[in-house]
């Protein structure tokens, strides 16, 4: 039992990481931390709000959540901001289309916390009347919400729609390791063993390809080894987009770069066929697993996982969890680093750049009172303070966190703020202690950073710590000097365009550089003529000009 209670809290430790990197969008479960002591709102005090105000709340509820109008965090909100929430609460795996029907019927609540609204339907929403402007709101009572604005110097422009309001407002996660999570893991313990250097090159990472595929660096005397891996539909797991950047810069999300603030696609310049030839001389020489542009993350895992001898050279990840078990007693994964970004024969050695807003989560409906407005706003005010970041995540003080003792350091080697106590790792199944991430936070690098830096990152208490150290050693400030923002705001008729063209060009280019990469295509004048010749009918000079026009606009 014992065991088993272990490897829940692992699975557990592992959602909350894919939870919180994806949400960016992103994307990472996360030494977050919040000050009990708080600024603005975070004091702990009472914010006055009069008589006690009941909002309407539309939330989507983790499944970790045992009882979201009996938990900690709920009711210490209630007694603090005077509110009484009623919530209209749905599963997360439902949410979507429970927020759809309901304001499709008109039936809504006054304040939504998980909206998850695109910056298409804030405008639709927004226009029809739906979703209230909040700059009034955010003028008089949000001092939270100024302060991220000044801090944060892209954040109110990257949230305000073309008409100049705000409909919404995002949870807001500065996740570091998130921000730079197109990375490639490589196995250490074969690069020593086979007296090998730490790659640079595109061409030094093919021959230890090579050296990992021939001289069985497992010592199993089986040619088993798998020299790179990867997974289909995952947080950038395709090999293909990591090893692109030794050529062009690929983000594998929209395929932008930005050229003289000129907006370009990757995908159908001359660099981008230099690179999939590269990487089609790694597929047929059986150096990239067959399996890596079809098998999802779970099949992936089992290879990584299998009993018997380790077989994975390397593997494109977000993180290195998400190939191998970090369960204590587990420790093939601590047999990995990351590979900076390699360099391609023209000298561009660039690192994928995800740093964004992602959708509006907090939204006021037309359906609110003035009183229920004010109260509402000031809500979400406390929802982007310090306290409120860590108490989401962690609880109340002293049940999984508490102040740092003296002495302790944080990943930075300044005095630590916070620390995790040891039974957060317990946690099992359920809890009713936290919020588990719903509903909106602010929490900023500055608060993600002053945890207590664990002695062992290789210890499942020191993972982010990891992710972090690997992130600031081989990935931060290496994307291009210019990147295209993975938030941008359009006017309504653009952003619907967009969408469709979008899915479509995406799926081309995705579809072709599977093809280039295997063979089943080939990379002859004709074949890559025909390739580019498509992109005209997939209107891609119309959907540059109207990203061209929004970039312009934000800049």
């Amino acid at each position: 039992m014992k065991r088993s209670s272990k490897m829940l809290a692992l699975l557990v430790m592992i959602a909350l990481i894919i939870t919180a990197c994806s949400s960016s969008n992103g994307n990472g479960n996360s030494n977050n931390g919040n000050s009990s002591e708080g600024t603005n709102n975070g004091s702990g005090d009472k914010v006055d709000t009069g008589k006690t105000v009941t909002l309407n709340t539309f939330i989507s509820v983790s499944p970790r959540i045992e009882d979201i109008n009996t938990n900690a965090v709920t009711t210490y909100m209630e007694k603090k901001l005077n509110i009484k929430f009623k919530f209209d609460a749905t599963p997360s795996a439902n949410a979507a289309d429970k927020k759809k029907l309901i304001l499709a019927s008109g039936d809504y609540p006054a304040v939504f916390l998980s909206g998850n609204f695109t910056q298409a339907e804030q405008i639709d929403y927004g226009k029809q009347g739906i979703l209230i402007p909040l700059n009034d709101l955010i003028d008089k009572y949000g001092d939270e919400i100024k302060r991220a604005f000044t801090e944060d110097k892209d954040l109110k422009d990257a949230i305000t729609a073309p008409d100049g309001n705000i409909y919404s407002l995002p949870h807001i996660n500065d996740c570091f390791h998130c921000w730079y999570s197109q990375k490639l893991w490589i196995n250490k313990t074969w690069l020593d063993k086979l007296g090998l250097k730490m790659p640079t090159t595109t061409d030094e990472y093919f021959e230890v390809l090579k050296a990992f595929k021939t001289q069985d660096p497992n010592g199993n005397g089986k040619a088993d080894e798998v020299p790179l891996s990867g997974a289909f539909n995952t947080w950038h797991g395709i090999p293909s987009n990591f090893l692109m950047n030794g050529f062009i810069y690929d983000n594998d999300e929209d395929f932008f770069y930005l050229k003289d603030g000129k907006v370009q696609l990757a995908a159908n310049q001359p660099e981008w066929r230099d690179g999939l030839a590269y990487i089609n001389k790694l597929f047929a020489e059986g150096l990239i697993d067959k399996e890596s542009f079809t098998q999802n993350i779970d099949q992936m895992a089992q290879v990584g996982n299998k009993e018997g001898d380790n077989v994975i050279g390397s593997v494109t990840a977000g993180h290195i969890g998400m190939a191998f078990s970090l369960a204590e007693g587990q420790n093939r994964h601590k047999e990995y680093v990351t590979v900076p970004p390699l360099a391609g024969p023209g000298g561009v050695a660039y690192a994928g750049y995800y740093k964004a807003y992602g959708n509006g989560q907090f939204a006021i409906t037309n359906k609110a009172s003035e009183e229920e407005a004010i109260a509402a706003i000031k809500m979400a005010d406390y929802m982007y303070s310090e306290e409120h970041a860590i108490m989401n995540e962690y609880g109340l003080e002293g049940n999984f966190w508490e102040k740092a003792p003296d002495g302790e350091k944080d990943v930075h080697g300044n005095p630590a703020k916070y620390s995790l106590k040891p039974k957060y790792w317990d946690i099992t199944t359920t809890s009713n202690d936290t919020w588990d991430q719903m509903g909106i936070t602010r929490r900023t690098r500055d608060i993600r950073e002053s945890w207590t830096a664990p002695a062992d990152m290789f210890s499942q208490q020191g993972y982010e710590f990891r992710l972090f150290t690997e992130t600031a050693n081989n990935y931060e400030n290496k994307q291009p000097e210019e990147t295209f923002p993975l938030t941008i705001f359009m006017d309504e008729n653009d952003a619907k365009e967009t969408i469709m063209l979008r899915t479509q060009i995406n799926e081309y280019i995705r579809s072709n550089m599977a093809q280039f990469v295997t063979g089943s295509k080939q990379l002859t004048d004709s074949e890559w003529d025909s390739y580019v010749k498509g992109f005209e009918g997939l209107n891609l000079a119309h959907y540059l000009d109207i990203y061209q026009k929004a970039y312009d606009s934000k800049k």
